[in-house]
Order: C-alpha cells, then structure tokens, then sequence
C-alpha cells in the first residue's frame, strides 16, 4: 500500500487497540504508515504504551484535568500533548490523510467533523456522528469531499457487497442476539453489568457491549445503514444470526442475495477500510465453514429487546428523534454500568424521555435539527429528561 498518515481518535478502546494491531502488521510487511494524532480518555498508562508503539505526534486527553498528568505519562516519548474537547478536536484537524474515528459517544461528533472538515478519509466506527447528527453529517462530508468508510462490521459488510445501490430490494443487517438471547425477562431484569457485558461473540468496551445486550447497538446500526446508504427503515431488516458469521446481507431485484462472512474480529473491517481499496493480508482467524458446522437465524423478539422498536421508530420520525434516542441511552447506560438503574430500566428510561421531548419546544423531536448547535440543544435537552428519570427510577 502507498505511504499514509494516520490520527485515531480513540486509540485506547478495543477498536483503537485493534487498529494499532492492523497498523503493526502492516509496518511489518513494509507498509509506510506515520501517526500523526492519537486521543484517549482517562487511561493514561494505555495511552503512555501506545504511544511508546506508535510515536505519534500529537496525543490528546479527554479531560482539561488530566494535562499535567499527560504530560508527565508521555515524557520523553517526543510527543505534543493537549487536553479536554478543544484538543480533541485538534487532534481531528491535524494534517493525517486517514482518520480512525472511534471515540465512544457523543463526544466523538466534534473531533470527527474536524477531519470531515479538512476533506480526510474517516474510517468510522463511531456510532453518534451519524445516530446524532446524520444528514448533516453526512452533507458536510459531501461538501468537503471526505470519504467515509464504514468500520462497523455490519455496514463494512455492506460495504464490501454493494454494487449495485439502485438495484437494492433491501438490506439485512445481523444480530448476534447478546447475551441473554434466550433469557427470560425475569432472568433480564436481574441482570447485573458484567453479565450484560459477558458477549459470547465480541469483545468490546462495557458501554457498546451493554447497547449489544440490550439489542441497542443494532438499533443504532439501523440508523446508522439508513443514513450511510441512503434507504428508509422499511428497506432495512434485522435477523439474529447468534454464530456472527454473516456480517449483513444485500438483497438485489433480481432476488440475488450477496453476504459478507468471516470470523468475529474487528481486524477484518479495520484492516479493509485501511487499505481499501486495496486488501492487505493479515493474520486474523480463517473462517473454517465445516467446523462452524451450521448458520442460524431468526426473527429478533421486540417484546423482549423494545430497543429495536425504539430506535426503528425514532429513525421514522425524524433526525432530531434520533439524536434523542441516543443521548437518552448513553445516560441509562452508565446510570446501569453505574448501578443506580435495573438492566431493563435502560429501554423504559429512553422511551420515556422520548415521550417528554415529543413537544417540547427547541428540542422537540418532531423537528430535524438545521445545524450543529441545535444538535447540540435537543442531545443536552434529553441527558436531561434520561437523567431525571433514572434519579427517579433509582430514589423508588
């Protein structure tokens, strides 16, 4: 592959860490790669030793308090330090052809734009840019002649397969099912945080592993599909397929349906948004049809995961519901992680802050944001709502 200069944005979660292990392998056989930023959030000691490996020159801490000890952690290392959301978002700016877009949250819309900003490629496995803020989003990388590669196993799939966007009948997205695919609501309600972080399939950070249990990151990656590819919610389906290893389907006119398979590593997506368009060999699992012996699939059970429903019906009303469901859920979440909440109060927490932005003046749901700031109104409005009803869900 050509010489490439490279930021990720989220360098110490497991995409970040998987993308350091794509960018190794690939210095080993050769390959010219220059970090140019790396992000991070509190772990600083994962932070120190990634740059140890990748010698960036630049590397950012979420929190404006942590600077000092930033400092202190990559002394010696070479490498310019920033701090808090304006270093972030340097971070995004900064001259790297290749961007690595995998800040968890919210908080990765900003850092993002700032590389859409500048026309870079922006691999993105960061939900929220498109789930908060999708049309405009995806307008301004429109504008400023960036290309987005999908990360996302499933829509990297659909990625791979999609040849023929005007001859689409529908998409079909997996599912794993989580963990308590064939638990009861009983056994759900109970459930503790390291239960619902127990994934038989991926490993992943707590918070996205919860949106798995709760089938709430394939909501999101509903919304995601509808706004990446361009097709409503009556064009996209969802099927558990519990052995993860058809990543979606593309169903054409023709009744042709193409797939993309392969083992649960996230070193597959990351590695071909890296080298795309081109394909690089890596030394990620083989996926051995005979031993996995047989696929499965089946209709998800809305009445056990409502997310689905939530995040279908939120995608149908509007960008401005979205970015609502989204907000609402990541408060649930950590009040879950947190154990303030019950394991099905997430879903009950975001339908009901749903329910309070429904009319409710400048963030109201029923209309779609026109700019970032009014983003920014309707996401702060229901943290608001999520917040006071998990207080209350946790006081009774």
């Amino acid at each position: 592959m050509s010489p490439r200069s490279i930021s990720i944005l989220g360098v110490t979660g497991s995409i970040g860490q998987s993308t350091l292990d794509v960018i190794e392998e690939l210095r080993g056989q050769g390959a010219e790669l220059d970090i140019e930023a790396v992000t991070a959030g509190g772990n600083l000691e994962l932070l120190a030793a990634t740059c140890r490996r990748l010698r960036p020159k630049f590397a950012a801490v979420a929190e404006p308090g942590q600077l000092g000890a930033a400092r202190e952690a990559l002394a010696g290392l070479g490498v310019e330090v920033g701090a808090g959301p304006s270093a972030l978002e340097e971070a995004g700016a900064r001259p790297a052809g290749w961007v690595m877009s995998a800040i968890v949250g919210a908080a990765g819309l900003q850092p993002t734009m700032a590389a859409v900003r500048r026309g870079a490629t922006v691999a993105l496995a960061n939900k929220e840019c498109l789930v908060c803020a999708g049309p405009l989003f995806i307008e301004a990388a429109k504008r400023h002649g960036a290309r987005l590669l999908p990360v996302d196993s499933e829509h990297n799939a659909i990625f791979q397969v999609l040849t023929h966007p005007d001859r689409v009948e529908k998409l079909t997205l997996t599912a794993s099912g989580g963990p308590f695919r064939t638990s009861s609501r009983e056994a759900m309600a109970a459930a503790t945080p390291d239960q619902a972080c127990a994934h038989p399939r991926w490993s992943m950070g707590r918070k996205i592993s919860v949106d798995s249990a709760t089938l709430m990151n394939k909501g999101l990656e509903l919304i995601e599909a509808s706004y990446l590819f361009g097709f409503p919610s009556k064009k996209i389906e969802i099927l558990v397929h519990p052995e993860s290893v058809v990543h979606s389907f593309v169903h054409y006119l023709d009744g042709s349906v193409l797939g993309q398979l392969g083992s649960p590593d996230m070193r597959i997506p990351i590695g071909y948004a890296l080298t795309w368009p081109d394909r690089a060999h890596l030394s990620t699992a083989r996926l051995d049809l005979a031993k996995v012996g047989a696929l499965t699939f089946e209709a998800p059970d809305t009445g056990k995961f409502p997310a689905l429903l939530l995040a279908r019906a939120a995608l149908d009303t509007g960008a401005a519901a979205t970015t609502a469901l989204s907000a609402a859920n990541e408060v649930a979440v950590e009040a879950f992680l947190g154990g303030r909440i019950g394991f099905l109060d997430i879903c009950r927490i975001v339908e009901e802050s749903m329910s309070v932005l429904e009319g409710s003046g400048a963030a109201s749901i029923a209309k779609s944001p026109t700019s970032f700031d009014e983003v920014a109104v309707v996401d702060q409005a229901a943290r608001g709502a999520a917040r006071r009803i998990a207080g209350s869900l946790a006081a009774a």
